[in-house]
């Protein structure tokens, strides 16, 4: 892989761009001409980059994870590539540089990390392979799965793993702002969604939002607020961020977990997976819908509702785009992701999600009984029919091609104008404190 670019201009075309763009102001400080020029040179710097990556994402993939023997989640893939093809994509250190930017500020480093994810989740082979990665459990929740064994409960920063009945609960929180999604919550999420996967007393998992404080909802349970927008609007949100959510935590949903030694195939049966119940109070927005959409069995507060408000927010939202039309029809899906359409749990669209309405005082008894019907014949039966069902649905080809595309899309969502306009727009995100 050096060999191939000792004979090749790519990597002195990148470190040349990087160093035109450094030697310039900062993106707040440009003129108009300055801003310009930094944007020629970032067209061109790209340009070589998907000429590169179209012949040489596969070899360079290959060669970091020795042939396919070695698993790299997508954050160190990034930084072993930027570290074995200089100038290929951001390393660490530059990353960390802009981070402290707000997101408008940014000149989107992280783009050229969407790119070549895009190029290897695109090729069917290293595409599985990352997918995956990306499907084992974290080593984090290996080593707090005694824990969980001996007292029944382990409590994170921002997620509680306990025991209800026949399911292992994941109680997620962010309690000031509405239990939304963020940097600080997306680890905790994917362990916790591990530990249940793997707790070895239970046959089924349950996904609920913790009780918050906000004096419109006090002492009520809220499910999701979706991504902290807030946090996006101060640069506090990685474009990483959206590719280890979806490959990981939201895709072992659906999925379940794989093991190193086989491909994560249906038709071999070597996942470990449980159903999934979603306790949906409150409200679901944006990745809280998306939630629901990698779900076994939506249980919906009476007055609840769903949205996916990706238009005033200026980015995809996640992997609904490939989920939502098979609950919703086409038409349906579009008016919510396109134009906003509101989903109210108990109306005739938002049952085509929801599979049963409780009142808000009985939740708890509800959940109870959900899990009995879904636990009462065993758990074989009901993981062979998800793993049947999702042959048709959503093989992991389909979505492995659906991850390329959101690879390359949501990169430069996450860094377009359009994104911050829409933020000041509609949630007047220059107004609230970080």
């Amino acid at each position: 892989m050096n060999g191939m670019l000792e004979s090749s201009d790519d990597s002195r075309i990148w470190q040349a761009a990087a160093a035109a763009l450094a030697a310039l102001p900062a993106k707040p400080a440009r003129t108009e001409a300055q801003q310009a020029e930094a944007a020629r040179h970032l067209l061109a710097a790209r340009a070589a980059r998907e000429a590169f990556l179209a012949k040489h994402a596969v070899p360079l993939y290959c060669a970091l994870t020795n042939d396919l023997s070695r698993f790299l989640r997508v954050d160190d893939l990034v930084h072993e590539a930027a570290a074995r093809v200089p100038g290929l994509v951001p390393t660490r250190a530059q990353v960390e540089a802009e981070g402290v930017f707000r997101q408008a500020d940014k000149d989107g480093c992280e783009i050229d990390q969407g790119l070549l994810l895009s190029h290897i989740l695109a090729d069917p082979v290293c595409g599985r392979h990352l997918c995956h990665a990306m499907l084992l459990p974290r080593p984090e929740a290996a080593a707090l799965l005694p824990r969980l064994q001996r007292d029944g409960r382990v409590e994170l920063s921002s997620a509680t793993i306990s025991r209800l009945g026949n399911a292992t609960l994941v109680t997620t929180r962010n309690p000031r702002f509405l239990n939304a999604e963020d940097e600080a919550t997306l680890d905790d999420f994917e362990i916790a969604v591990d530990l249940a996967t793997l707790d070895p007393e239970t046959s089924a998992a349950v996904l609920r939002g913790d009780v918050v404080s906000h004096p419109r909802y006090a002492g009520q349970h809220v499910f999701n607020a979706g991504i902290n927008l807030t946090h996006l609007y101060h640069g506090r949100i990685s474009f990483l961020w959206y590719l280890r959510r979806d490959l990981g935590a939201v895709n072992k949903l659906i999925r379940g977990l794989a093991v190193p030694e086989a491909p994560p195939d249906e038709w071999r049966g070597n996942t470990r997976e449980k159903p999934w119940i979603a306790a949906v109070e409150s409200f679901a927005i944006g990745g809280g819908c998306q939630l629901l959409l990698a779900c076994d069995y939506v249980l919906a507060e009476r007055g609840a509702y769903m949205t996916l408000p990706a238009r005033k927010e200026g980015i995809i939202p996640g992997a609904a785009n490939l989920r939502l039309p098979r609950f919703t029809g086409d038409r349906i899906a579009r008016q919510a992701i396109t134009y906003g359409r509101r989903l109210e749990c108990e109306a005739p669209d938002g049952r085509m999600i929801c599979d049963e309405i409780a009142a808000r005082e009985e939740m708890d008894a509800a959940l109870l009984r959900v899990i009995d019907g879904l636990t009462d014949s065993g758990a074989v039966s009901f993981v062979g029919n998800r793993r049947a069902l999702r042959v048709g649905a959503e093989p992991l080809d389909t979505f492995r091609a659906y991850m390329a595309v959101y690879a390359r899309e949501q990169a430069f969502c996450h860094f377009s104008p359009q994104l911050i306009a829409n933020l000041e727009r509609y949630w007047r995100a220059q107004e609230r404190a970080a």
